[in-house]
């Protein structure tokens, strides 16, 4: 069983939650497949973040959801605890990236009930990834959704990040990755700033800095908003666990990074 889960997967064996329901046809990804894009109206979430530092991964998502060239929602949460020690953040298509998430979450759940232990964090990604995989023809339409996923890594003893494609592809980043539209500001941001070996708080700052970073060179991505008390959402993992972090926690980060990009 150790080596199953160290190769990380969910097989026909282990019962996979997802399996049943498509075996009944409770779940059909490519449904929307059959609409053209202008038969479907959606909102985007934009731009998620996550960083390695010496206790584990943090992973930060900006609040704002676009329709088109309007802002759909200003306060979205894109950032999910899996489970105990595991987070995954979206971008993309919301609605079906959150129905993505819920439905990853009971697969984990379901699993652990089956198996009587926790899937390895290599085969979380990978399952998340197969997710990802079966949303294809959905993408095709113009329905995509990217998710990005962090975990601590209770058998190596530190905190792991993955990135992943449109089809499915899923990359282990060593130091930092993100998705979204303002990912690439982001990651220009912190190829110049992230250093090796960060402690929590000065990782939670750069992470902070580069959302900001991207937010002011992407339109679609929200900075913090002073003013109406919108902050990014923020989650660390370590070997405790899981952690959410408030807004009273994040507010000073985030006005020392706008305060900074001034």
């Amino acid at each position: 069983m150790d080596d199953f889960l160290l190769r990380g997967g969910i097989g026909t064996a282990s019962g996979s939650f997802s399996d049943l329901l498509t075996a009944h046809g409770a779940l059909n990804w490519a449904e929307l497949a059959s609409h053209s894009p202008g038969e479907i109206s959606s909102a985007n979430a934009t731009t998620v973040i996550s960083v390695r530092y010496s206790g584990g991964v943090l992973m930060v998502g900006d609040r704002q959801a676009t329709e088109g060239y309007s802002v759909a929602h200003r306060n979205m949460d894109k950032v999910f605890p899996t489970d105990e020690f595991s987070a995954v953040a979206i971008s993309g298509t919301a609605g079906l990236a959150i129905e993505m998430v819920r439905l990853f979450q009971t697969e984990l759940e379901h699993y652990e009930k089956l198996e009587g232990s926790r899937l390895s964090l290599e085969g979380k990604a990978n399952y998340l990834a197969r997710l990802v995989r079966q949303q294809l023809p959905m993408a095709f339409q113009g329905l995509v959704v990217v998710p990005l996923f962090c975990g601590f890594d209770r058998l190596e003893e530190r905190g792991r990040l993955f990135t992943f494609d449109v089809v499915g592809g899923r990359y282990e980043e060593e130091d930092f990755g993100a998705t979204g539209s303002g990912s690439r500001e982001a990651k220009s941001y912190l190829r110049a700033h992230y250093q090796d070996d960060l402690e929590e708080s000065s990782a939670l700052d750069v992470t902070i800095r580069s959302l900001v970073a991207a937010a002011e060179q992407d339109v679609a991505t929200g900075g913090p908003d002073l003013r109406r008390g919108i902050f990014p959402a923020v989650v660390t993992i370590t070997a405790e666990g899981v952690v959410e972090r408030t807004a009273d926690e994040i507010r000073p980060y985030a006005e020392a990074a706008i305060e900074a990009s001034r």
